[in-house]
């Protein structure tokens, strides 16, 4: 059996080692040992085991996990990797790759426990919540901080991606310097350049004096590019070449100055599909991404609710200057039940609303929420999903086709279904751009644009 070669070859090779026939017995023995690396293998009798990675991962010991498979899959080696194996491995390869695998994670192994011997304590303002899924990310927030390389992130409308910036920053070695942040949406389109880099004085009307741009005022510091999928293509080009050299050319000016900058992006849209739709350059992105942070949403850290509910009641009645208040059982559990498509930021904002409307009340109740939060709230809750076509799909039982007749082109289909989606979007929120916003996740940018698209004034 394949085990037991892997067994006798690692044993041969001067390692220890011990083998298990199911996902059980292989749980129980990582569980009550103290095992360095794991070679999980995919089919085994009892489970699949690339959907019980993360238990292995879980125990004491924590071993990295290498993942062997039959055959090779894309869509599995993705999904071991984000559910935080170490590798991933082909059987007929194994046997010639397991010790070049093994001695490379025992050396990562390594690495890290030194890393993670060393306290750290980290500067996280206003970052609140204790869930594992947020604790992830600051823990890449301590190893983003630790490097000079560029940072990407990305996440939902409301997710925090500038309170992460700014930990980013204050975590680095450039928290001394500045963190100057470019609001990419809000850049007027004549004045993108003079806003960026600055301009002498002359170089245009109204330039009476010389003016700084945001790339020069963030020397020796931090560039926080906001919204960065809603830059132009001439911009992209013009700021990839600045980011390549380090320098830049004001406007109306014939020399080069020089900026030593940071930069961290953040967008809250798929900026591979803009890539793929041409509206973002590819080279712009790789330069953008050499760390990778993705903000989880609200609605899959619900135990932060809580805490962060208390912090921002604490924050706002402080502000208000009227007294601190008290929470009852069924005010927790009407804000747990939501998900919260604007994320922390709607909270914060249902919050402010509570307090303006019962500044007096010593504790808050479901009752003092805002009428249109407790509306949305059971609308979803008793309002089925639309399908997508207009007559009910009966569920594929494998032998009948998705479509009885040649399905439309992709094309056609998606633009169908999107200003559907728009126009229902925009009667739900009763053509509040703000609230449309806030429950899809759209920038109000690209919202505008899709309600031009199809006609939706």
């Amino acid at each position: 059996m394949l085990q037991k070669m892997l067994v006798t070859h690692l044993e041969r090779s001067g390692h220890r080692a011990r083998a298990a026939g199911t996902l059980a017995e292989g749980l129980k023995e990582v569980a009550e040992g103290d095992y360095d690396v794991v070679f999980l293998d995919v089919q085994l009798p009892d489970g699949d085991g690339l959907e019980q990675l993360t238990r292995f991962k879980a125990v004491s010991s924590a071993p990295e996990v290498i993942i062997i498979t039959g055959k090779g899959d894309e869509f599995g080696a993705e999904k071991a990797i984000l559910s935080g194996a170490w590798g991933y491995i082909e059987k007929p390869d194994v046997i010639k790759d397991l010790l070049l695998h093994l001695t490379r994670a025992l050396q990562f192994r390594q690495g890290k426990n030194r890393v993670e011997q060393v306290p750290v304590s980290l500067k996280r303002e206003a970052i609140i919540g204790n869930s594992q899924e947020l604790n992830k990310c600051l823990d890449q927030v301590a190893q983003i901080a630790a490097s000079d390389a560029s940072v990407l992130i990305t996440g939902e409308t409301g997710t925090g991606k500038e309170l992460f910036a700014r930990a980013i920053h204050e975590n680095s070695g450039r928290a001394g310097k500045k963190l100057v942040t470019v609001d990419c949406a809000a850049l007027p389109e004549n004045l993108i350049e003079s806003i960026l880099f600055g301009h002498v004085k002359g170089a245009f009307t109204g330039a009476d004096t010389p003016g700084e741009g945001l790339v020069g005022l963030a020397d020796g510091g931090t560039l926080f590019l906001d919204e960065v999928g809603e830059l132009s293509l001439a911009i992209q080009k013009t700021f990839l070449r600045v980011l390549q050299e380090q320098s830049y050319r004001p406007v109306g000016s014939t020399t080069e100055k020089h900026s030593d900058f940071r930069v961290i992006a953040a967008t809250n849209v798929d900026i591979d599909q803009c890539v793929a739709q041409g509206a973002m350059r590819s080279d712009l992105l790789y330069r953008l991404r050499s760390f990778s942070l993705c903000l989880p949403p609200l609605r899959e850290r619900k135990e932060d609710i809580k805490p962060l509910t208390s912090y921002f009641l604490a924050q706002i009645c402080d502000q208000a200057k009227v007294e601190s208040k008290g929470v009852s059982p069924d005010f927790s559990e009407h804000l747990t039940g939501y998900d919260w498509p604007g994320n922390v930021r709607e909270l914060r904002q249902v919050m402010e609303q509570v307090i303006a409307f019962t500044p007096q009340a010593p504790t808050l109740f479901a009752a003092n929420l805002p009428e249109h939060f407790r509306i949305r709230q059971a609308k979803a809750g008793i309002q089925p999903v639309q399908p997508l076509s207009s007559s009910p799909t009966p569920v594929n039982s494998g032998s009948e086709p998705e479509f009885s007749s040649a399905p439309p082109s992709w094309h056609d289909f998606k633009n169908s279904h999107e200003q559907r989606y728009i126009a229902q979007l925009m009667e739900y929120a009763q053509d509040n751009i703000t609230v449309a916003c806030q429950i899809s996740g759209l920038s109000r940018t690209r919202l505008y644009q899709l309600r031009g698209k199809y006609g939706l004034k």
